[in-house]
């Protein structure tokens, strides 16, 4: 039998192997490419009266969301062409760096405190999330770890210790932030990712259950975070205070049924509805573009999982199988999740839409996985 080693050495090989008319995976980029269009206008439309007022000058975000597109595509496009055996190689410093920018987070002279939390740096004119590359960092090493220790999977030491250390230990630095919608975030992630890669049930039912006290005891200690909880129960029990947010973005699916109210139509946006371009950006769609608007985004979602599930599923080698998996699960998750918050079916929390929310880090993070993808695409789906 072939040693992992083995394997992944052929796999090399192989991608280095492949001719330079190699195909990518189209239907995966147009999608993408579609849904970060669309987001592109839909920010200018969602935060132009907020930017005139607070900026004096309403083309503010629409000109910095621009700039991340082009820095995305840009990023996107060097993942797509690399080699594959470079962009494996220096997992662990890419762990090592993340590591790095997460603990700045916690260090005031690199990082600014909103809301009552530290989670972004402010390296000169440079803001950055590390969470969002995080995700990145996290997928690559998971993935290098259960096709490498296949043999060992199911050991409790080896095979689970290691990889619950890694995750845990960016989780805490996330909760000290304070950042436990990142954390879970993390947790899902590494929770799946186990899943596929062979790890024993009974270790991660084990796991979860751990996880989800601790969860718990951080929400029933935290009287925000049990707010929040408690709006989401019945965000119309207290609407001008803590479920004010969710009321809002009800309001505005609500108004624009079929077709909406047209594009720049909306009125949530006028400050009715907090962080409308950012985490709510699919309630401003729903209330200007109507059930049609919400309904090409979804397609659009639908095309990307299945192209990056498929690709996955199209992989020889296991590596490539865990990374191509791991990274449709960073936008599977971001979908899922953000859906889930703007529709009061889980607490709100700041869970960017990938693709659409303004934001640079989530917007680049998200082109990353997507270059990812279509590099492991060339010459396997069709």
């Amino acid at each position: 039998m072939r040693s992992a080693a083995a394997v992944a050495d052929a796999g090399f090989s192989q991608a280095s192997g492949r001719s330079a008319k190699a195909r990518y995976d189209y239907w995966l980029l147009m999608a993408a490419l579609l849904m970060a269009g669309l987001g592109l206008v839909m920010v200018f439309s969602a935060s132009g009266v907020m930017a005139e007022k607070v900026m004096n000058y309403k083309y503010y975000f629409f000109k910095k969301q621009a700039f991340f597109s082009l820095v995305g595509l840009s990023a996107m496009a060097v993942f797509a062409f690399m080699p594959r055996k470079t962009m494996y190689s220096p997992i662990y410093l890419w762990l090592a760096v993340i590591v790095g920018l997460l603990v700045l987070t916690l260090v005031p002279p690199f990082s600014v405190k909103a809301g009552g939390a530290r989670r972004w740096l402010h390296l000169g004119p440079i803001a950055l999330q590390p969470l969002e590359f995080a995700k990145v960092a996290l997928v690559f090493y998971l993935a290098y770890f259960f096709s490498q220790k296949q043999d060992l999977i199911k050991s409790f030491s080896v095979g689970f210790i290691p990889p619950v250390m890694v995750t845990g230990f960016l989780c805490l630095i996330l909760v000290v932030q304070p950042d436990l919608g990142g954390a879970v975030f993390l947790g899902l992630l590494f929770f799946f990712m186990s899943l596929v890669g062979g790890a024993r049930l009974l270790y991660l039912a084990t796991s979860a259950l751990f996880g989800l006290a601790a969860v718990t005891l951080l929400v029933i200690q935290s009287p925000y975070r049990l707010s929040r909880w408690l709006a989401f129960l019945d965000p119309f029990k207290d609407p001008q205070k803590v479920g004010y947010q969710l009321v809002q973005s009800f309001y505005a699916f609500g108004a624009g049924q079929i077709t909406g109210a047209g594009f720049g139509a909306g009125k949530q946006k006028l400050f009715f509805l907090p962080e409308a371009h950012n985490d709510f950006i699919m309630a401003v769609i729903g209330e200007e573009l109507g059930f049609v608007g919400v309904s090409v985004v979804l397609i659009c979602i639908a095309v990307i999982l299945f192209r990056g599930f498929k690709i996955a599923l199209a992989q020889d080698d296991l590596r490539d199988r865990f990374t191509a998996y791991g990274m449709t699960l960073v936008l599977a998750l971001g979908f899922l999740l953000n859906l889930a918050v703007v529709m009061g079916c889980v607490p709100p929390k700041g869970v960017a839409m990938p693709f659409l929310s303004y934001g640079g880090s989530s917007l680049i993070g998200s082109f990353l996985c997507v270059g990812v993808l279509l590099n492991l695409s060339r010459g396997r789906v069709s």
